[in-house]
């Protein structure tokens, strides 16, 4: 079983080095990237950001990227294509910012920027000291960077890719070209093969989870904290999760492009909607509810907590019992749908 693995170059591509790809882009992207700029057009002179204390200039400086112009007209036209985030224009004592609903997250980052500069340049002008101060200190250890919030999930994904679709279309062709059958006939028990194929997908998925670790912690600046062994545990009862959703797809379907078709239907939408790809916190209600009965889900959270987010081993307990649920659950679906034959 696992020289065919291995000599099946579409398992192979679509188990490793397609998820693996997604790793590579996002870490290149996303890896090193800094607080983005605020780019502003600033028309003209405003008083606020041109005659604001050395200390804010620096903050400035940091926030925001200001392209000067006289025209304000123009400043509107750059705001309207897409080029600038805001214009800004001071008229006696009122600041105006104008900005597009296009990217509601920018227009919100950006009237929170100038609503905070208001503030503090009429906090200047009244002379009295700020009541008040803020200090703001991140939850996770400081050398955390983008790369360990999306390694667990994109890895989570390969699992789910590589266990539902070698179980489908493995029991696809195996009942298609008749080698079900003799397996049934050979002086085998049945329970060594089911336990010679889930052997070989625990092991390819731990396979899969070393090369994704070593190229993140090699080229990315991925660091394992926590109780990052509880990944084990993890991706064992995850692989057994998604090859009951892989032996499920292979029985009902009746040719390999069948499986690979439902396998796809299943496995992608699930990706998206657990979070793999991008975090699912402004989506609405009812997807973050899809999302929270799905198995991918809990696999990624389950990664993300002993991976990222320093929890302890037992924060694992949850997403191990809702994997293997589905395990059992899913299996017992499959075993009654299933036939040696066609």
């Amino acid at each position: 079983m696992l020289k065919g693995f291995f000599r099946d170059k579409m398992a192979f591509f679509f188990a490793i080095l397609f998820p693996l790809m997604f790793l590579v882009l996002f870490g290149g992207i996303f890896g090193n990237q800094g607080s983005s700029k605020a780019e502003i057009v600033q028309v003209g002179k405003v008083a606020v950001l041109d005659d604001a204390p050395p200390a804010a200039q620096k903050v400035f400086e940091q926030t925001l990227d200001i392209e000067r112009t006289t025209s304000e007209a123009h400043a509107i036209r750059e705001v309207r294509k897409g080029d600038a985030d805001a214009a800004v224009l001071q008229r006696g004592d009122e600041v105006i910012v104008r900005f597009s609903r296009a990217d509601q997250v920018k227009a919100a980052t950006v009237q929170g920027i100038f609503s905070s500069i208001v503030q503090s340049a009429n906090v200047s002008a009244t002379g009295q000291p700020p009541r008040f101060s803020l200090a703001t200190q991140q939850v996770e250890d400081e050398s955390l960077s983008a790369i360990q919030f999306f390694t667990p999930s994109l890895m989570g994904w390969a699992i789910a890719s590589g266990a539902t679709f070698g179980a489908a279309t493995n029991l696809v062709v195996w009942r298609r070209n008749g080698l079900l059958r003799r397996l049934r006939l050979a002086p085998v028990r049945t329970s060594s093969i089911v336990l010679a194929r889930v052997s070989v997908s625990i092991a390819i998925a731990l396979v899969q989870a070393a090369i994704f670790i070593g190229i993140g912690m090699a080229f990315f600046g991925l660091k394992l904290t926590g109780a990052w062994p509880m990944i084990i545990p993890l991706l064992t009862a995850g692989t057994l999760a998604f090859m009951a959703i892989g032996l499920l797809a292979g029985s009902v379907s009746k040719s390999e492009e069948a499986a690979v078709g439902i396998s796809n239907f299943v496995v992608l939408p699930m990706a998206f909607l657990s979070g793999s790809f991008f975090p699912l916190d402004g989506a609405p209600g009812y997807i973050t509810a899809i999302g929270r009965v799905l198995p991918l889900k809990h696999l990624n959270d389950g990664m993300l907590d002993t991976m990222v987010r320093g929890e302890g081993p037992s924060s694992a307990l949850v997403p191990l019992a809702v994997l293997l649920g589905f395990t059992v659950v899913l299996t017992a679906a499959a075993a009654t749908l299933f036939r040696w034959d066609d």
